[in-house]
Formats: structure tokens, C-alpha cells, sequence
């Protein structure tokens, strides 16, 4: 586990799918509080959007990601390092959507920081539940009050590449606010930045436009954003955030096989054992993609060709 996880915004950490990219973590007192030329620290929960600070920043910024490589952001708890590199953060880009880690530290990150500015990287993006249907859109306000967010909403927005163009223009507007000096360089990459993603968006959607087969099993349901994004529909092994029972399971292996699936995708943050079992039943394999890895374009790529090797 990488200690500290403050990390200079021009290196790379982490890379997808088992391929590690060449990078450095700082602890977080290696990083000079008080000298003249220290950069602006921003702190994010999740490493894919360190890739969108490090896109719009560049080398301006330091980055502090709270949910570090490997871990799971259901489950991860906060380190005394992690609260002092917060300490000195001047701005915290939360994601916004009902992510676990969020709903059960925000107000405690918040409370060791007062004075940093809290940008809500949801802000403008429609919330679906986990089944599908679309929550009414919500005030910023509400939104960024923990009291609005709907717990029962799927949490993984970034993982929609449409999603990911809005987040990044609500970093941006956090970074023009509290480093102003920069801010026609924020805006000159933000807007480069999105265009490659709306340029990722078209590739995608010609990939998905003649997929014949539009189901996947997956175990975790991290990909609902996406599969709406393509019209593909999202299979998971997981109930309610547990292992499968046995007759789900059954009923899961009777649905892979009216599919045709012989592909089931699996995380590294989560067991693969109950994917194993579904695989084997189908005569198939467990593929790992990474919902969290850090190169977010690379990234979304891998999982795009992962969902279209469903058959």
C-alpha cells in the first residue's frame, strides 16, 4: 500500500488490468507546507479523477487521493497520513454520487479542513438507480448535501464517458476558483481534455452500434452509467452489495447461457470467487477490468473491448 498518497499531478501511478505505469507517491510530509514554491494541493476521492485534476492542472497542483490503488471505496477507511496531507489541501473534488467512502467520511474531511472549497463533481449529471430508472434532477444544493443524495443510486458515475466530461468541468470551475492566476491555462486544458473524451464517447458508441450480443455479466454493478450510455444491459453476480445465493446463481448461469455470454467481468477490489463458479457453469472466463484504474482513457477502452468479448 503506497503511504501517504500524495502524489505529484504530473507523474502516473497505477495502471490497469495488472500493467504498472511509471510513477511516484510523496508521503505527505515530504511535500513543504510553507515554502514559497509549493504547489496548491487539491484532494480527490478516486484516482480516476486524479487523471482528470492531472489533465486540467498539469504540473500546477499536488494531488491527495483519499481511496489509494487497491482499495475498494465501499470499504476504505481513512489514514492519520491521509487527514494530515488533507489538512493542507485548498480544494476536495468529491465525486458526488452516493459512493460509500463519501457518505461515511465527507463530513469528518470536511472537519479537518474547514477552509478548503468542496466541489461536487456531480453536479449537472443525472443519478440512475441501480436498476436503471432515473432519479428527478436535483438542485447543486441539494445534490451536495449528504441529507439529498439517494442512497439507492448508482454511485459509479465516472465510469460514463459523458459523466466524465461534466466532472471535469466541475473540477475545473473548483480549480478557477481557488487558484485564479491559472485559471485561462485551467480552461485551455479543460477544454482540450474534454474534447478527447467526447472524441473517446463517438469511438465507443461505433464499437457498441452493431454489438449483436448486449448483455454482460459482471460482479460488481460498477458499469450501469455505461451500458445506458450504449443501450447495453449490465448482468450482476452480486445481490444487494453480498455473494450470490445458490439460486440466483442458477438462474444467473440460465440467463449467461440464453445469451450466449462466455465472459464474466470481475474487479480487483472484490472477490472473483462467485464469477469463477459462474464462468465454469458456462464453459467461459473471468476477465478483470478495473473501475477505479488511474489512465481513466486507456482504462475505458480495456473495459469497452472486455464487455464486446461477451461471446
Amino acid at each position: 500500500m503506497v503511504p501517504g498518497f500524495l502524489l505529484k499531478s504530473s507523474l502516473r501511478f497505477a495502471a490497469m488490468l495488472g500493467v504498472a505505469a511509471s510513477g511516484l507517491a510523496l508521503a505527505p510530509g515530504c511535500a513543504p507546507a510553507d515554502s514559497a514554491d509549493s504547489r496548491t494541493v487539491i484532494a480527490v476521492t478516486l484516482l480516476p479523477q486524479a487523471a482528470f485534476v492531472e489533465a486540467v492542472a498539469g504540473n500546477l497542483v499536488d494531488i491527495v487521493v483519499m481511496v489509494p490503488p487497491g482499495a475498494s471505496p465501499h470499504t476504505y477507511e481513512v489514514t492519520p497520513e491521509q487527514m494530515v496531507a488533507l489538512s493542507r489541501a485548498r480544494m476536495y473534488a468529491r465525486v458526488g454520487s452516493p459512493v460509500e467512502f463519501e457518505l461515511t467520511w465527507m463530513d469528518k474531511l470536511i472537519d479537518a479542513n474547514r477552509e478548503m472549497v468542496v466541489v461536487d463533481c456531480s453536479r449537472g449529471i443525472e443519478l440512475i438507480e441501480s436498476d436503471g430508472e432515473a432519479h428527478e434532477e436535483e438542485s447543486s444544493e441539494e445534490h451536495a448535501d449528504e441529507d439529498h443524495v439517494h442512497s439507492g443510486a448508482d454511485p459509479h458515475i465516472w465510469l460514463s464517458v459523458r459523466n466524465a466530461q461534466v466532472m471535469v468541468k466541475n473540477t475545473c470551475d473548483g480549480l478557477v476558483q481557488v487558484d485564479p492566476a491559472n485559471a485561462n491555462v485551467y480552461r485551455a486544458n479543460c477544454e482540450a481534455y474534454v474534447a478527447e473524451l467526447a472524441a473517446l464517447d463517438a469511438e465507443l458508441a461505433t464499437a457498441f452500434q452493431d454489438l449483436e450480443q448486449r448483455h454482460f455479466i459482471v460482479f460488481h454493478p460498477s458499469f450501469g452509467y455505461l451500458a445506458r450510455d450504449y443501450e447495453l444491459t449490465q448482468i450482476a453476480v452480486e445481490q444487494g452489495g453480498s455473494e450470490p445465493d445458490a439460486q440466483y446463481l442458477i438462474r444467473l448461469i440460465e440467463e449467461a447461457k440464453e445469451h450466449g455470454i462466455r465472459v464474466v467481468l470481475a474487479a480487483p477490489q472484490f472477490s472473483t470467487r462467485s464469477a469463477e463458479v459462474v464462468a465454469q457453469e458456462i464453459g467461459g472466463e473471468v476477465v478483470i477490468v478495473d473501475p477505479l484504474a488511474h489512465d481513466y482513457i486507456t482504462n475505458i477502452r480495456a473495459i469497452a473491448e472486455a464487455i464486446q468479448r461477451v461471446t
